[in-house]
């Protein structure tokens, strides 16, 4: 499911597809625990669209037009080699 696809749904449209996609991924475990599965991926794709689905009903019933942005991944500094090694001088 695409983000502009929920976009445009209301909060009940939503709510519906999260039942439809909760019944869903029960019917996909029945499956999987009677060996039928065959696109083991399916589940994880399901799961995915659920959380999303949950997702933009927060964000509508918060009162927020946009979705929540994605998180930056912060990278940590390097230590610098100068510093490590004048504590290193500075122990001997």
């Amino acid at each position: 499911m695409k983000t502009e696809d929920l976009k445009a749904k209301t909060v009940d449209e939503l709510k519906k597809l999260l039942i439809d996609s909760r019944k869903e991924q029960m019917n996909l475990r029945f499956q999987r625990t009677g060996g039928q599965l065959e696109k083991t991926s399916e589940m994880r794709k399901t799961r995915r669209n659920i959380a999303r689905i949950k997702t933009f009903i927060n964000v509508k019933q918060s009162g927020k037009d946009t979705a929540p942005a994605k998180p930056k991944a912060v990278k940590a500094a390097a230590p610098k080699k100068e510093a490590t090694a004048k504590k290193a001088k500075a122990k001997a």
